[in-house]
């Protein structure tokens, strides 16, 4: 990055099912222009910190292996999908770094020298980086813990991103899988999209884009059907950690949106004064063709 190039923006990504690996669709598409345009835009990330939906723990742990291979955690899908490898070297060094920021904001954090990359993590980067060749530090994170705490362990995280870090959260912004097939038994990719998501991805791209950070924090009382989107929290904790790393003044950009079995949301967000000169590099007629 030059000496006027913004930070990198965080970012969230709704990481959908494991078969986005297999089958890109909609989301995987984007997720393929999105890094060449991260490149374009800032360069080559050094490092990736990870926030991952299914990587939880009762106290934040830095996994600080010297490298990763991906997890196939899941279960009953084609036989294809278990055979794929996303190996990425670690970020030992990163870890103990981020260790002590979020020590400095009160925010105690374990590290260990264990690695693995769950599926909301190496799926959308198994588009964005195919050669695997960008650090990767995952943040197991705790899901018990309000929005709001889960933006403050963000904005811990921030002064990484001015050192060539992205901070990502992936997870989902809607995700109730019983209601995936609810209009014929069976989810199929090209449902229409629930009344129910539909209101719920709108008002949080609404509300985002107000930068109403009390209503983003307090999204289970005041979203329309926010119990139903979310049964519970952990698919849409990792937005506020994301939106935390990028900061209260600069306005979230809804990057992407899609929709995949009726009601499992694909929105992708870019967060801090990064995030517009990444959403023009997207529009740009360079990325929209890659």
């Amino acid at each position: 990055m030059t000496s006027t190039t913004p930070p990198l923006p965080s970012l969230f990504l709704s990481h959908g099912s494991p078969m986005t690996a297999l089958e890109p669709g909609e989301a995987g598409a984007f997720w393929q222009r999105l890094g060449p345009a991260l490149d374009a835009a800032f360069g080559r990330p050094r490092a990736i910190l990870a926030i991952s939906a299914h990587s939880l723990t009762r106290e934040p742990v830095l996994l600080a292996a010297p490298r990763h291979e991906a997890v196939h955690d899941f279960g009953g899908f084609p036989s294809a999908l278990y055979q794929l490898r996303y190996d990425t070297p670690g970020a030992p060094e990163l870890a103990q770094q981020a260790q002590a920021l979020l020590a400095q904001a009160g925010i105690p954090a374990h590290r260990l020298a264990q690695g693995g990359l769950d599926h909301g993590i190496w799926t959308p980067l198994r588009w964005m980086f195919p050669q695997a060749d960008v650090p990767v530090l995952p943040l197991a994170y705790v899901p018990t813990h309000s929005p709001a705490e889960q933006f403050a362990l963000g904005q811990a995280l921030a002064p990484l991103a001015a050192e060539g870090v992205l901070v990502l959260g992936t997870g989902s912004i809607t995700h109730n899988l019983r209601l995936l097939g609810r209009l014929h038994g069976t989810p199929r990719s090209g449902d229409a999209e629930l009344p129910e998501s539909a209101a719920f991805r709108g008002w949080m791209h609404e509300r985002a884009t107000a930068r109403d950070w009390p209503a983003l924090f307090d999204y289970r009382a005041q979203a329309p059907h926010a119990a139903l989107m979310h049964p519970t929290d952990e698919h849409l904790l990792p937005w506020h950690a994301a939106a935390g790393a990028g900061g209260r003044q600069a306005v979230p950009l809804r990057l992407h949106a899609s929709v995949t079995f009726g009601a499992l949301g694909m929105d992708a967000y870019a967060f801090g004064p990064g995030a517009a000169r990444l959403a023009a590099q997207l529009q740009a007629p360079t990325a929209s063709a890659m």
